[in-house]
């Protein structure tokens, strides 16, 4: 019985580096990965989008490359400290991933006032954000940040047996609160969980040294990059 079905293997425009041409295949699961299953899969760097899985596989380029965090090793640095003494009023709530219009319209406001939304790139939608963050292939969960009793950020994270996956982080945009780094603070929060529940890694997607939205990554140390099939510790 086949376990995956490709769906699209065609070349893009890159979207993390200029003028550069990316390939990304999507294989959609055709049934839910085990936990161990889901620990392969990440740490051969494969990301998911809803109930697919996707891994770079470009032609001229391999600048991306996967990263993650042993989190027994890991040790802040100075002002992740301070963003975790900044953010600690905080509250964490963890369970399934759900959809609320509540969250779709802060999802949209992070995208729209952050300048993530590409000019004729439409709304999120509730199929879309139900397809892309609530379904999933594996064991996924979502931690929602609460100021008071106001919602102020949401986490999605895959989870497998040892490990676990930052898949996408989603805050309010005011400057007040954008200032404080809540990107930082959500990945504290998720290091902090593996650290509790007995995981080894966190992984945080692809890195890439040239784009500034992916190499603020590094700033997380120890940590691995997958290069050349091998995954090599950084320190700070």
């Amino acid at each position: 019985m086949k376990k995956e079905l490709l769906v699209y293997d065609g070349l893009q425009r890159c979207p993390y580096l200029p003028g550069k041409v990316a390939r990304m295949p999507l294989y959609r699961q055709l049934r839910r990965l085990t936990p161990t299953e889901t620990d392969a899969r990440l740490a051969n760097a494969e990301r998911r989008v809803g109930h697919a899985l996707y891994r770079t596989a470009c032609p001229t380029c391999s600048a991306c490359k996967g990263i993650r965090i042993p989190v027994n090793d890991f040790r802040p640095s100075k002002s992740q400290r301070r963003v975790a003494r900044r953010l600690a009023d905080l509250r964490v709530e963890i369970g399934p991933p759900t959809y609320t219009d509540e969250k779709l319209a802060l999802f949209n406001r992070h995208k729209r006032e952050r300048g993530l939304h590409d000019t004729d790139e439409p709304e999120m939608t509730p199929v879309g954000y139900v397809g892309w963050l609530v379904h999933s292939c594996m064991s996924t969960m979502e931690m929602s940040y609460y100021r008071g009793d106001q919602l102020v950020g949401v986490g999605i994270l895959d989870v497998g047996r040892h490990s676990a996956s930052s898949v996408y982080f989603y805050f309010d945009p005011d400057p007040d609160f954008a200032r404080l780094s809540p990107g930082v603070f959500s990945v504290l929060q998720e290091i902090a969980f593996c650290q509790e529940t007995g995981r080894d890694y966190l992984y945080l997607g692809l890195w890439v040294r040239d784009c500034p939205q992916l190499a603020y990554k590094a700033d997380y140390a120890p940590h691995e990059r997958l290069e050349d099939g091998d995954w090599r510790r950084y320190e700070r």
